[in-house]
């Protein structure tokens, strides 16, 4: 009978073989370097839990282990693609492309063998059936597939049999065959004597497919065995190039260095953007969270004041704008603002007669921007500042009044000194929100109104965040690298905010202690 002890262990012993045997999967499916890591995860994960030195690391280590997954694992592998040319056009290795080289046929015209297409056993099931000819010495076989389906979209490898007569029953007619041709075009039928394929030659026709290109294992060369035509690698474009120096078939990565760096810096078409959207995304996180802290700080200030009945109701109110979703708000701020038919343009133009164009000047754009902003920030900043503002002392205003104090003066003299210090962090942090605001620029303006002459498709109301977007999944090519790079500009930047964070919460609570 087994003791109580050992039931954990059993029950451990279990599950990291049950692991084990997950990992040697995937080693198995062609993941090596993943089998290999997952391996030694699993060995950490075996050493914390067995070994009773390690017993307070059992409850830090599935924090560890997300953190790397989602945070450390992404961030190595983001820095790693900034280096490499990786885009839409270079997007497998230099393995695959050499298989897909491999992998590509053409029909041999020299040969046909003639098709004969059965219907199956329900109406969208039909049997094709090529004759191969009978040799000198060899009598006359067909090669009947398995039942095929329609439509069929997608190309497909049927296997076949060989038999001495052809299926039982009338063949379809040529007008009938043209009906599933497109289908018939993404058939190819391998032959279980010879291994090679048989596709759609005409439609009544099969042929035999053959290699398009003939490999060359001395410089990594192909050559195309119907013109000879010679495609070699060139590793520092990562394209196979023919003799005039032009990319056939697909791109694979290639490490560039710092090429994507250099490239903000130094290409004309990608430094003047660059430097537009920078700069711009600076100011919109400074004037967000400058303007959101004045308009929420003066109203905590405003609603502070005890001559104001129904505090609490009217903070209510005012907080309303950040219970609603971001997003439902910027959408009905994105009608309001319409130049032609928003409410904002209705109601300026019954007042002053005039119409902004809200989505087409780039400055009218941006403040549009910075006001749908502030709308949504400002319940924040409020909040923020009535919970340090009772925590105040009232008699420091008592003893102001008896000095000749103005409410005025006290809120610069008394009240700003005295929040801003536990604020610093929290404005720091709103100001690394708003470098990163994704959702309102997409949304709101996604970008536009369009910057002229730009290589890459930019506006001027992008920030850095939808400026890598749209270059890793809206521009022609797609240039993850290149976005990969301004990725790890902006992680740089904001690990730099982050520590003055940290060294500003540091200093205050070394302030308080005091």
């Amino acid at each position: 009978m087994i003791r109580n002890s050992y039931i954990p262990k059993v029950l451990y012993a279990a599950i990291m073989l049950v692991f084990l045997y997950l990992d040697y999967l995937i080693y198995r499916s062609g993941h090596p370097v993943l089998g290999v890591l997952i391996l030694a995860v699993i060995g950490l994960a075996a050493f914390v839990y067995a070994n009773g030195k390690t017993y307070a690391w059992r409850y830090l280590f599935p924090s560890l282990l997300g953190f790397g997954m989602f945070v450390i694992i992404p961030l190595i592998y983001t820095i790693y693609v900034a280096f490499t040319n990786y885009s839409g056009n270079n997007l497998l290795t230099f393995e695959e492309t050499k298989a897909y080289f491999q992998r590509e046929k053409t029909v041999d015209a020299n040969k046909s063998y003639p098709l004969k297409v059965y219907a199956g056993n329900s109406a969208d099931e039909y049997i094709l059936s090529v004759e191969i000819a009978a040799g000198q010495s060899q009598e006359t076989v067909y090669l009947i597939s398995d039942p095929l389906r329609v439509p069929q979209d997608n190309p497909v490898e049927l296997s076949v049999v060989q038999e001495k007569s052809p299926p039982s029953g009338t063949p379809l007619l040529v007008p009938q065959v043209i009906k599933i041709r497109t289908s018939l075009k993404n058939i190819t039928l391998i032959d279980p004597v010879t291994s090679s394929g048989l596709r759609m030659n005409s439609f009544t026709t099969f042929a035999p497919t053959l290699n398009t290109w003939s490999y060359d294992p001395k410089d990594e060369s192909f050559k195309n065995v119907e013109n000879g035509q010679i495609v070699r690698p060139d590793f520092a474009t990562g394209f196979y190039m023919d003799d005039q120096k032009q990319p056939i078939g697909p791109g694979f990565r290639v490490q560039i260095g710092w090429g994507n760096f250099t490239q903000i810096f130094t290409n004309e078409s990608v430094r003047g953007p660059f430097i537009t959207v920078f700069i711009w995304t600076i100011l919109f996180a400074l004037f967000s969270v400058l303007l959101t802290f004045i308009l929420g700080f003066l109203l905590a200030v405003l609603l502070e004041w005890e001559a104001i009945r129904g505090q609490k109701i009217w903070r209510s109110l005012i907080i309303l704008p950040y219970a609603v979703p971001a997003f439902i708000s910027i959408l009905i701020f994105r009608g309001l603002f319409n130049p032609q038919f928003g409410d904002i343009n209705a109601f300026l133009n019954m007042l002053f007669g005039i119409r902004p164009d809200w989505t087409t000047d780039p400055l009218l754009a941006r403040v549009m921007v910075l006001l749908v902003n502030l709308w949504l920030g400002y319940p924040y900043m409020m909040i923020l500042c009535t919970g340090i503002l009772q925590s105040v002392p009232k008699d420091i205003y008592e003893a102001s009044a008896i000095d000749g104090g103005t409410p005025l003066s006290d809120v610069y003299r008394m009240t700003l000194p005295l929040i801003l210090p536990p604020l610093k962090p929290l404005l720091i942090a709103s100001f690394a929100f708003n470098f990163n605001n994704f959702l309102l620029i997409q949304l709101l303006t996604g970008g536009a109104p369009q910057m002229v002459g730009a290589s890459t498709s930019v506006g001027y109301t992008d920030i850095l965040v939808t400026y890598t977007f749209n270059l890793a999944f809206r521009n022609a090519g797609a240039n993850y690298g290149f976005a990969s790079a301004i990725a790890t500009i902006i992680f740089v930047i904001v690990s730099i905010l982050s520590y003055v964070n940290l060294k500003a919460a540091t200093r205050n609570d070394a302030k308080n202690k005091r």
